[in-house]
């Protein structure tokens, strides 16, 4: 387990986000990244949630729309990562996972092509 305040937490999060390709990030719509310590259910088996209506399921999304929220719960992956590398390539995964859902890549896909 690592340690790491909220704050700092968000800024590693933020610059994940920022070494992920531009091709990725680019088509991105209308959608959030938040970062909550847990889940509801309080778990920290889960490291990250898409919220939303993946692109492929969407007939129509017009202006007034509530943007998807991609979330990263960060106490799980405090849990999960014993030094500061660990991070990183944890919340990078997490990430590109929850982006990939965005796009309509469900988790089966997800595993078969490593990201999950």
């Amino acid at each position: 387990m690592i340690e790491m305040d909220a704050e700092a937490f968000e800024a590693l999060v933020s610059d994940e986000l920022g070494r992920l390709p531009d091709e990725m990030l680019s088509g991105l719509d209308n959608v959030v990244f938040v970062v909550e310590d847990l889940p509801e259910d309080g778990s920290l088996d889960l490291f990250g949630l898409y919220d939303g209506l993946a692109l492929t399921d969407r007939d129509r999304y017009g202006m007034g729309e509530l943007p998807d929220r991609i979330i990263v719960y960060r106490l799980a992956h405090l849990d999960a990562c014993d030094d500061l590398g660990a991070l990183r390539d944890e919340v990078h995964t997490t990430l590109v996972h929850e982006i990939a859902h965005f796009y309509g890549i469900d988790d089966e896909r997800l595993h078969e092509l490593g990201w999950a």
